[in-house]
């Protein structure tokens, strides 16, 4: 086996450690030929779809992806920002605010953001990282509540790509945070704001993106940490059981998914004289296609047509301060024991190397 070239090496270089937030990825552009390519890669990872190749490849290079792309085009462009794709807007806005945040709290180490699918990519943001000397990383996925869909596949890019290295960095892994106090408080409040501006629904909806029932029945923990993430969120803000209800959206193909299903949902309530729903979707960290497109448009017109009056879509955490210091938080609990503290002369400088470390994280993301 050949390894990779390891990157040159002066002795006597101080070694860096890293944060690399990891999400799941987006098409370079809304475009039919993009998504194609984003949906290829997404698609033919075993992770998410266990069917035996010989039985997915004609349906995915048949049928998915000729049909698929060009619809999934017109949703991308329907939330599409000047910026570019907001997940990818989130997501390296939130690698910036972790960067100066850690600093702030007297951390030196780098922030780096990449994409299960797409870009930058796992092996491209890792290789970056090594070339500057970073021996210890930290994988944090974008994924509260684990899965073998998401945060196992991110692993196993990591891991993938680490094979081919000769000298491979310390390796720390976050596997999930769905019950962590300070994430739950940060969902509270974004819900608390809201409702300030807003007042109170009926019902208060958790939509969390679904996956195939048979993962559930193979040991997949995704579901249980999903409902123990709607629990602590109910008790957080005070809800008896019944104003608040847990789905989850997103289903594809025939088979049974986790139920109940966030568009049946919706449209019940409002058949059942449900006036106002307020709907949040704590699984995402950051607005994306399936938060923006899928809930903000379609369930809401899927409610409002079904006789509901009002609905609200409460934003995901996206860049608020509570969130990134719940994200900090997390990050330092699984760095202890790294040398990451900043020496006395550095902590006075810190607001200074905060500034500077917000810059250099948001080249860093922007350096493809």
């Amino acid at each position: 086996m050949r390894f990779r070239q390891e990157p040159q090496y002066t002795h006597g270089t101080p070694s860096r450690i890293a944060v690399v937030l990891v999400n799941l990825g987006t098409p370079d552009a809304p475009t039919a030929s993009a998504v194609r390519r984003y949906l290829r890669q997404f698609l033919s990872d075993p992770r998410v779809v266990e069917i035996p190749r010989a039985a997915w490849w004609p349906i995915l290079h048949g049928i998915i992806l000729p049909l698929r792309s060009g619809q999934s085009a017109k949703k991308y462009a329907s939330i599409w920002s000047k910026e570019g794709s907001p997940l990818k807007v989130h997501t390296e806005r939130q690698a910036a605010l972790l960067q100066e945040a850690l600093t702030r709290r007297g951390h030196e180490v780098e922030v780096a953001h990449a994409m299960r699918y797409g870009n930058p990519s796992v092996p491209d943001v890792l290789e970056r990282l090594r070339a500057r000397g970073c021996d210890r990383i930290l994988i944090v996925p974008a994924y509260p509540q684990y899965s073998g869909t998401t945060t196992a596949s991110v692993f196993d890019a990591v891991f993938a790509h680490l094979s081919g290295v000769r000298n491979v960095p310390e390796l720390r892994l976050v596997k999930h945070y769905h019950d962590h106090e300070a994430y739950i408080r940060a969902l509270a409040g974004n819900v608390l704001a809201h409702w300030d501006t807003h007042g109170r629904p009926d019902r208060l909806v958790l939509s969390f993106h679904g996956v195939p029932k048979r993962t559930l029945m193979l040991g997949d923990p995704y579901h249980c940490e999903c409902r123990k993430t709607a629990r602590l969120l109910a008790e957080q803000l005070q809800l008896p059981p019944e104003q608040c209800l847990v789905t989850f959206q997103s289903r594809f193909g025939k088979a049974e998914w986790l139920q109940p299903y966030t568009a049946p949902t919706l449209q019940q309530l409002a058949r059942e004289g449900v006036s106002r729903v307020d709907v949040m979707c704590p699984g995402f960290i950051g607005d994306c296609l399936e938060t923006l497109e899928e809930i903000a448009m379609e369930a809401k017109h899927d409610f409002l047509t079904a006789g509901g009056r009002e609905f609200h879509y409460i934003p995901c955490l996206n860049e608020g301060a509570d969130w990134i210091a719940a994200l900090a938080e997390i990050a330092e609990q699984h760095m202890i024991g790294w040398p990451t503290i900043l020496s006395p002369r550095d902590r006075e400088a810190a607001p200074q190397l905060a500034e500077a470390s917000r810059q250099r994280a948001a080249a860093l993301g922007a350096d493809k």
